[in-house]
């Protein structure tokens, strides 16, 4: 579906506040990240990273995406890239660290972290000069995607291979594994800080855990095939999976944890963004090489980017 100027126009004038941010999109066959206007999702550049990157993430001030060059799994470099110029200003050597893939940056914009799966370690660096200052050993299989607590004091990490999560207390600094099931591997902390859910792709699963005992509360159907992330709107109130074998994305109500809405988008639906005011979900389907665009309050497509090869993570850069 591809929306009329009238439609672009409402978007545009519902997001007024948005006007300047910028949509981040790794292409994973490309080589390279895409930024879009976030209004009218015009092209504002690309610019190329290092080998099969898969995620990216947004500093806080939303002038600089870092981004994990997973080079199949075998990749030992960040790529930073200045947003505004639309170029890669520096290239973070891991130091013997490998595969990194999950990415975040931290609340004050002063530390990134990253899991690196196939040495089994997460890393944290520092914003200023990549210089890596801590490395935690997981003691887990691919070790994937990343999370932190909102405060920064807890970070977790899903473990496809082992079907588990880690937990590394940053103030205790102990590392301890919450087993959930088969494939986990998209993960999402709830905003107010108390929940994390993942996506257990082996098992079509949900774990839901609790962030003050860090044990699991429940465990739901994924409402769909092979759920491979996990997203909650800024709410707090759903909680967005993209199912890939099946097309979908299944939407659930956090506190009662019922599934709400199923929407078919395209295929293998992967990355999931969520834009600040909550009104747009957008899901990167890796095998049609196009970004759908969801209306959060309808539950309905409203629109289709066209992206690079294999679109897979996504960030929100707030201007």
């Amino acid at each position: 579906m591809k929306l009329t100027y009238a439609g672009l126009a409402a978007i545009a004038s519902a997001t007024g506040a948005l006007a300047d941010d910028q949509i981040v999109i790794v292409n994973k066959g490309d080589d390279s990240i895409t930024l879009l206007d976030a209004s009218s999702y015009e092209r504002a550049g690309d610019v190329g990273v290092g080998g099969n990157p898969h995620e990216v993430y947004v500093s806080p001030d939303g002038e600089t995406a870092y981004v994990s060059d997973y080079g199949g799994a075998q990749g030992t470099t960040i790529s930073v890239v200045d947003l505004e110029n639309a170029t890669r200003t520096a290239v973070w050597d891991l130091q013997g660290n490998r595969g990194p893939h999950g990415i975040w940056v931290s609340a004050d914009g002063s530390l990134v972290w990253a899991t690196t799966e196939t040495t089994g370690t997460v890393i944290e660096l520092s914003s200023a000069t990549g210089a890596v200052m801590n490395v935690w050993e997981t003691g887990q299989q691919v070790s994937h995607q990343l999370v932190p607590t909102p405060d920064g004091t807890k970070l977790y990490i899903a473990n496809i291979g082992s079907g588990s999560v880690t937990v590394i207390d940053r103030i205790a600094n102990t590392v301890t594994t919450v087993p959930t099931a088969a494939g986990a591997e998209g993960i999402d902390v709830s905003p107010d800080g108390r929940e994390v859910w993942v996506t257990n792709r082996g098992a079509d699963s949900i774990s839901i855990i609790d962030v003050a005992t860090d044990a699991v509360l429940t465990n739901i159907s994924s409402g769909g095939g092979f759920p491979i992330r996990a997203k909650f709107t800024p709410d707090g109130s759903e909680v967005y999976v993209s199912n890939a074998s099946t097309g979908t994305v299944a939407v659930f109500d956090a506190e009662s944890r019922a599934q709400q809405a199923s929407i078919e988008v395209g295929a293998v639906p992967i990355g999931i963004l969520i834009s600040p005011d909550g009104e747009r979900a957008l899901i990167a389907n890796t095998q049609d090489d196009f970004v759908t665009v969801i209306d959060i309050e309808t539950r309905t497509v409203i629109d289709r980017i066209e992206t690079g090869d294999e679109p897979d993570g996504m960030a929100w850069a707030v201007r």
